[in-house]
């Protein structure tokens, strides 16, 4: 496993596992996503990751060939 460096929202930055779950890697940053049925149904929990839509709640930190990620929190009006 390797490290990432993943931007967060509002200017924060931290290093991360690959393979680390999202919803800790964004506690150890602090940050909050959040959550509702913790198993990838209810999709309160989206995030985009470097362009692209994961569930927090079930996925892993991925590996990056830049050793960088970047990370948005996805608004849901419902949530």
């Amino acid at each position: 496993m390797g490290e990432v460096l993943i931007h967060w929202p509002h200017g924060r930055s931290t290093r991360c596992s690959t393979g680390q779950d999202w919803l800790q890697a964004a506690r150890d940053a602090g940050m909050a996503i959040p959550t509702g049925c913790l198993g990838g149904s209810c999709g309160a929990c989206e995030i985009e990751v470097n362009g692209r839509i994961v569930r927090a709640c079930i996925a892993t930190v991925p590996p990056s060939r830049s050793g960088t990620l970047t990370v948005e929190l996805a608004s849901d009006p419902y949530w």
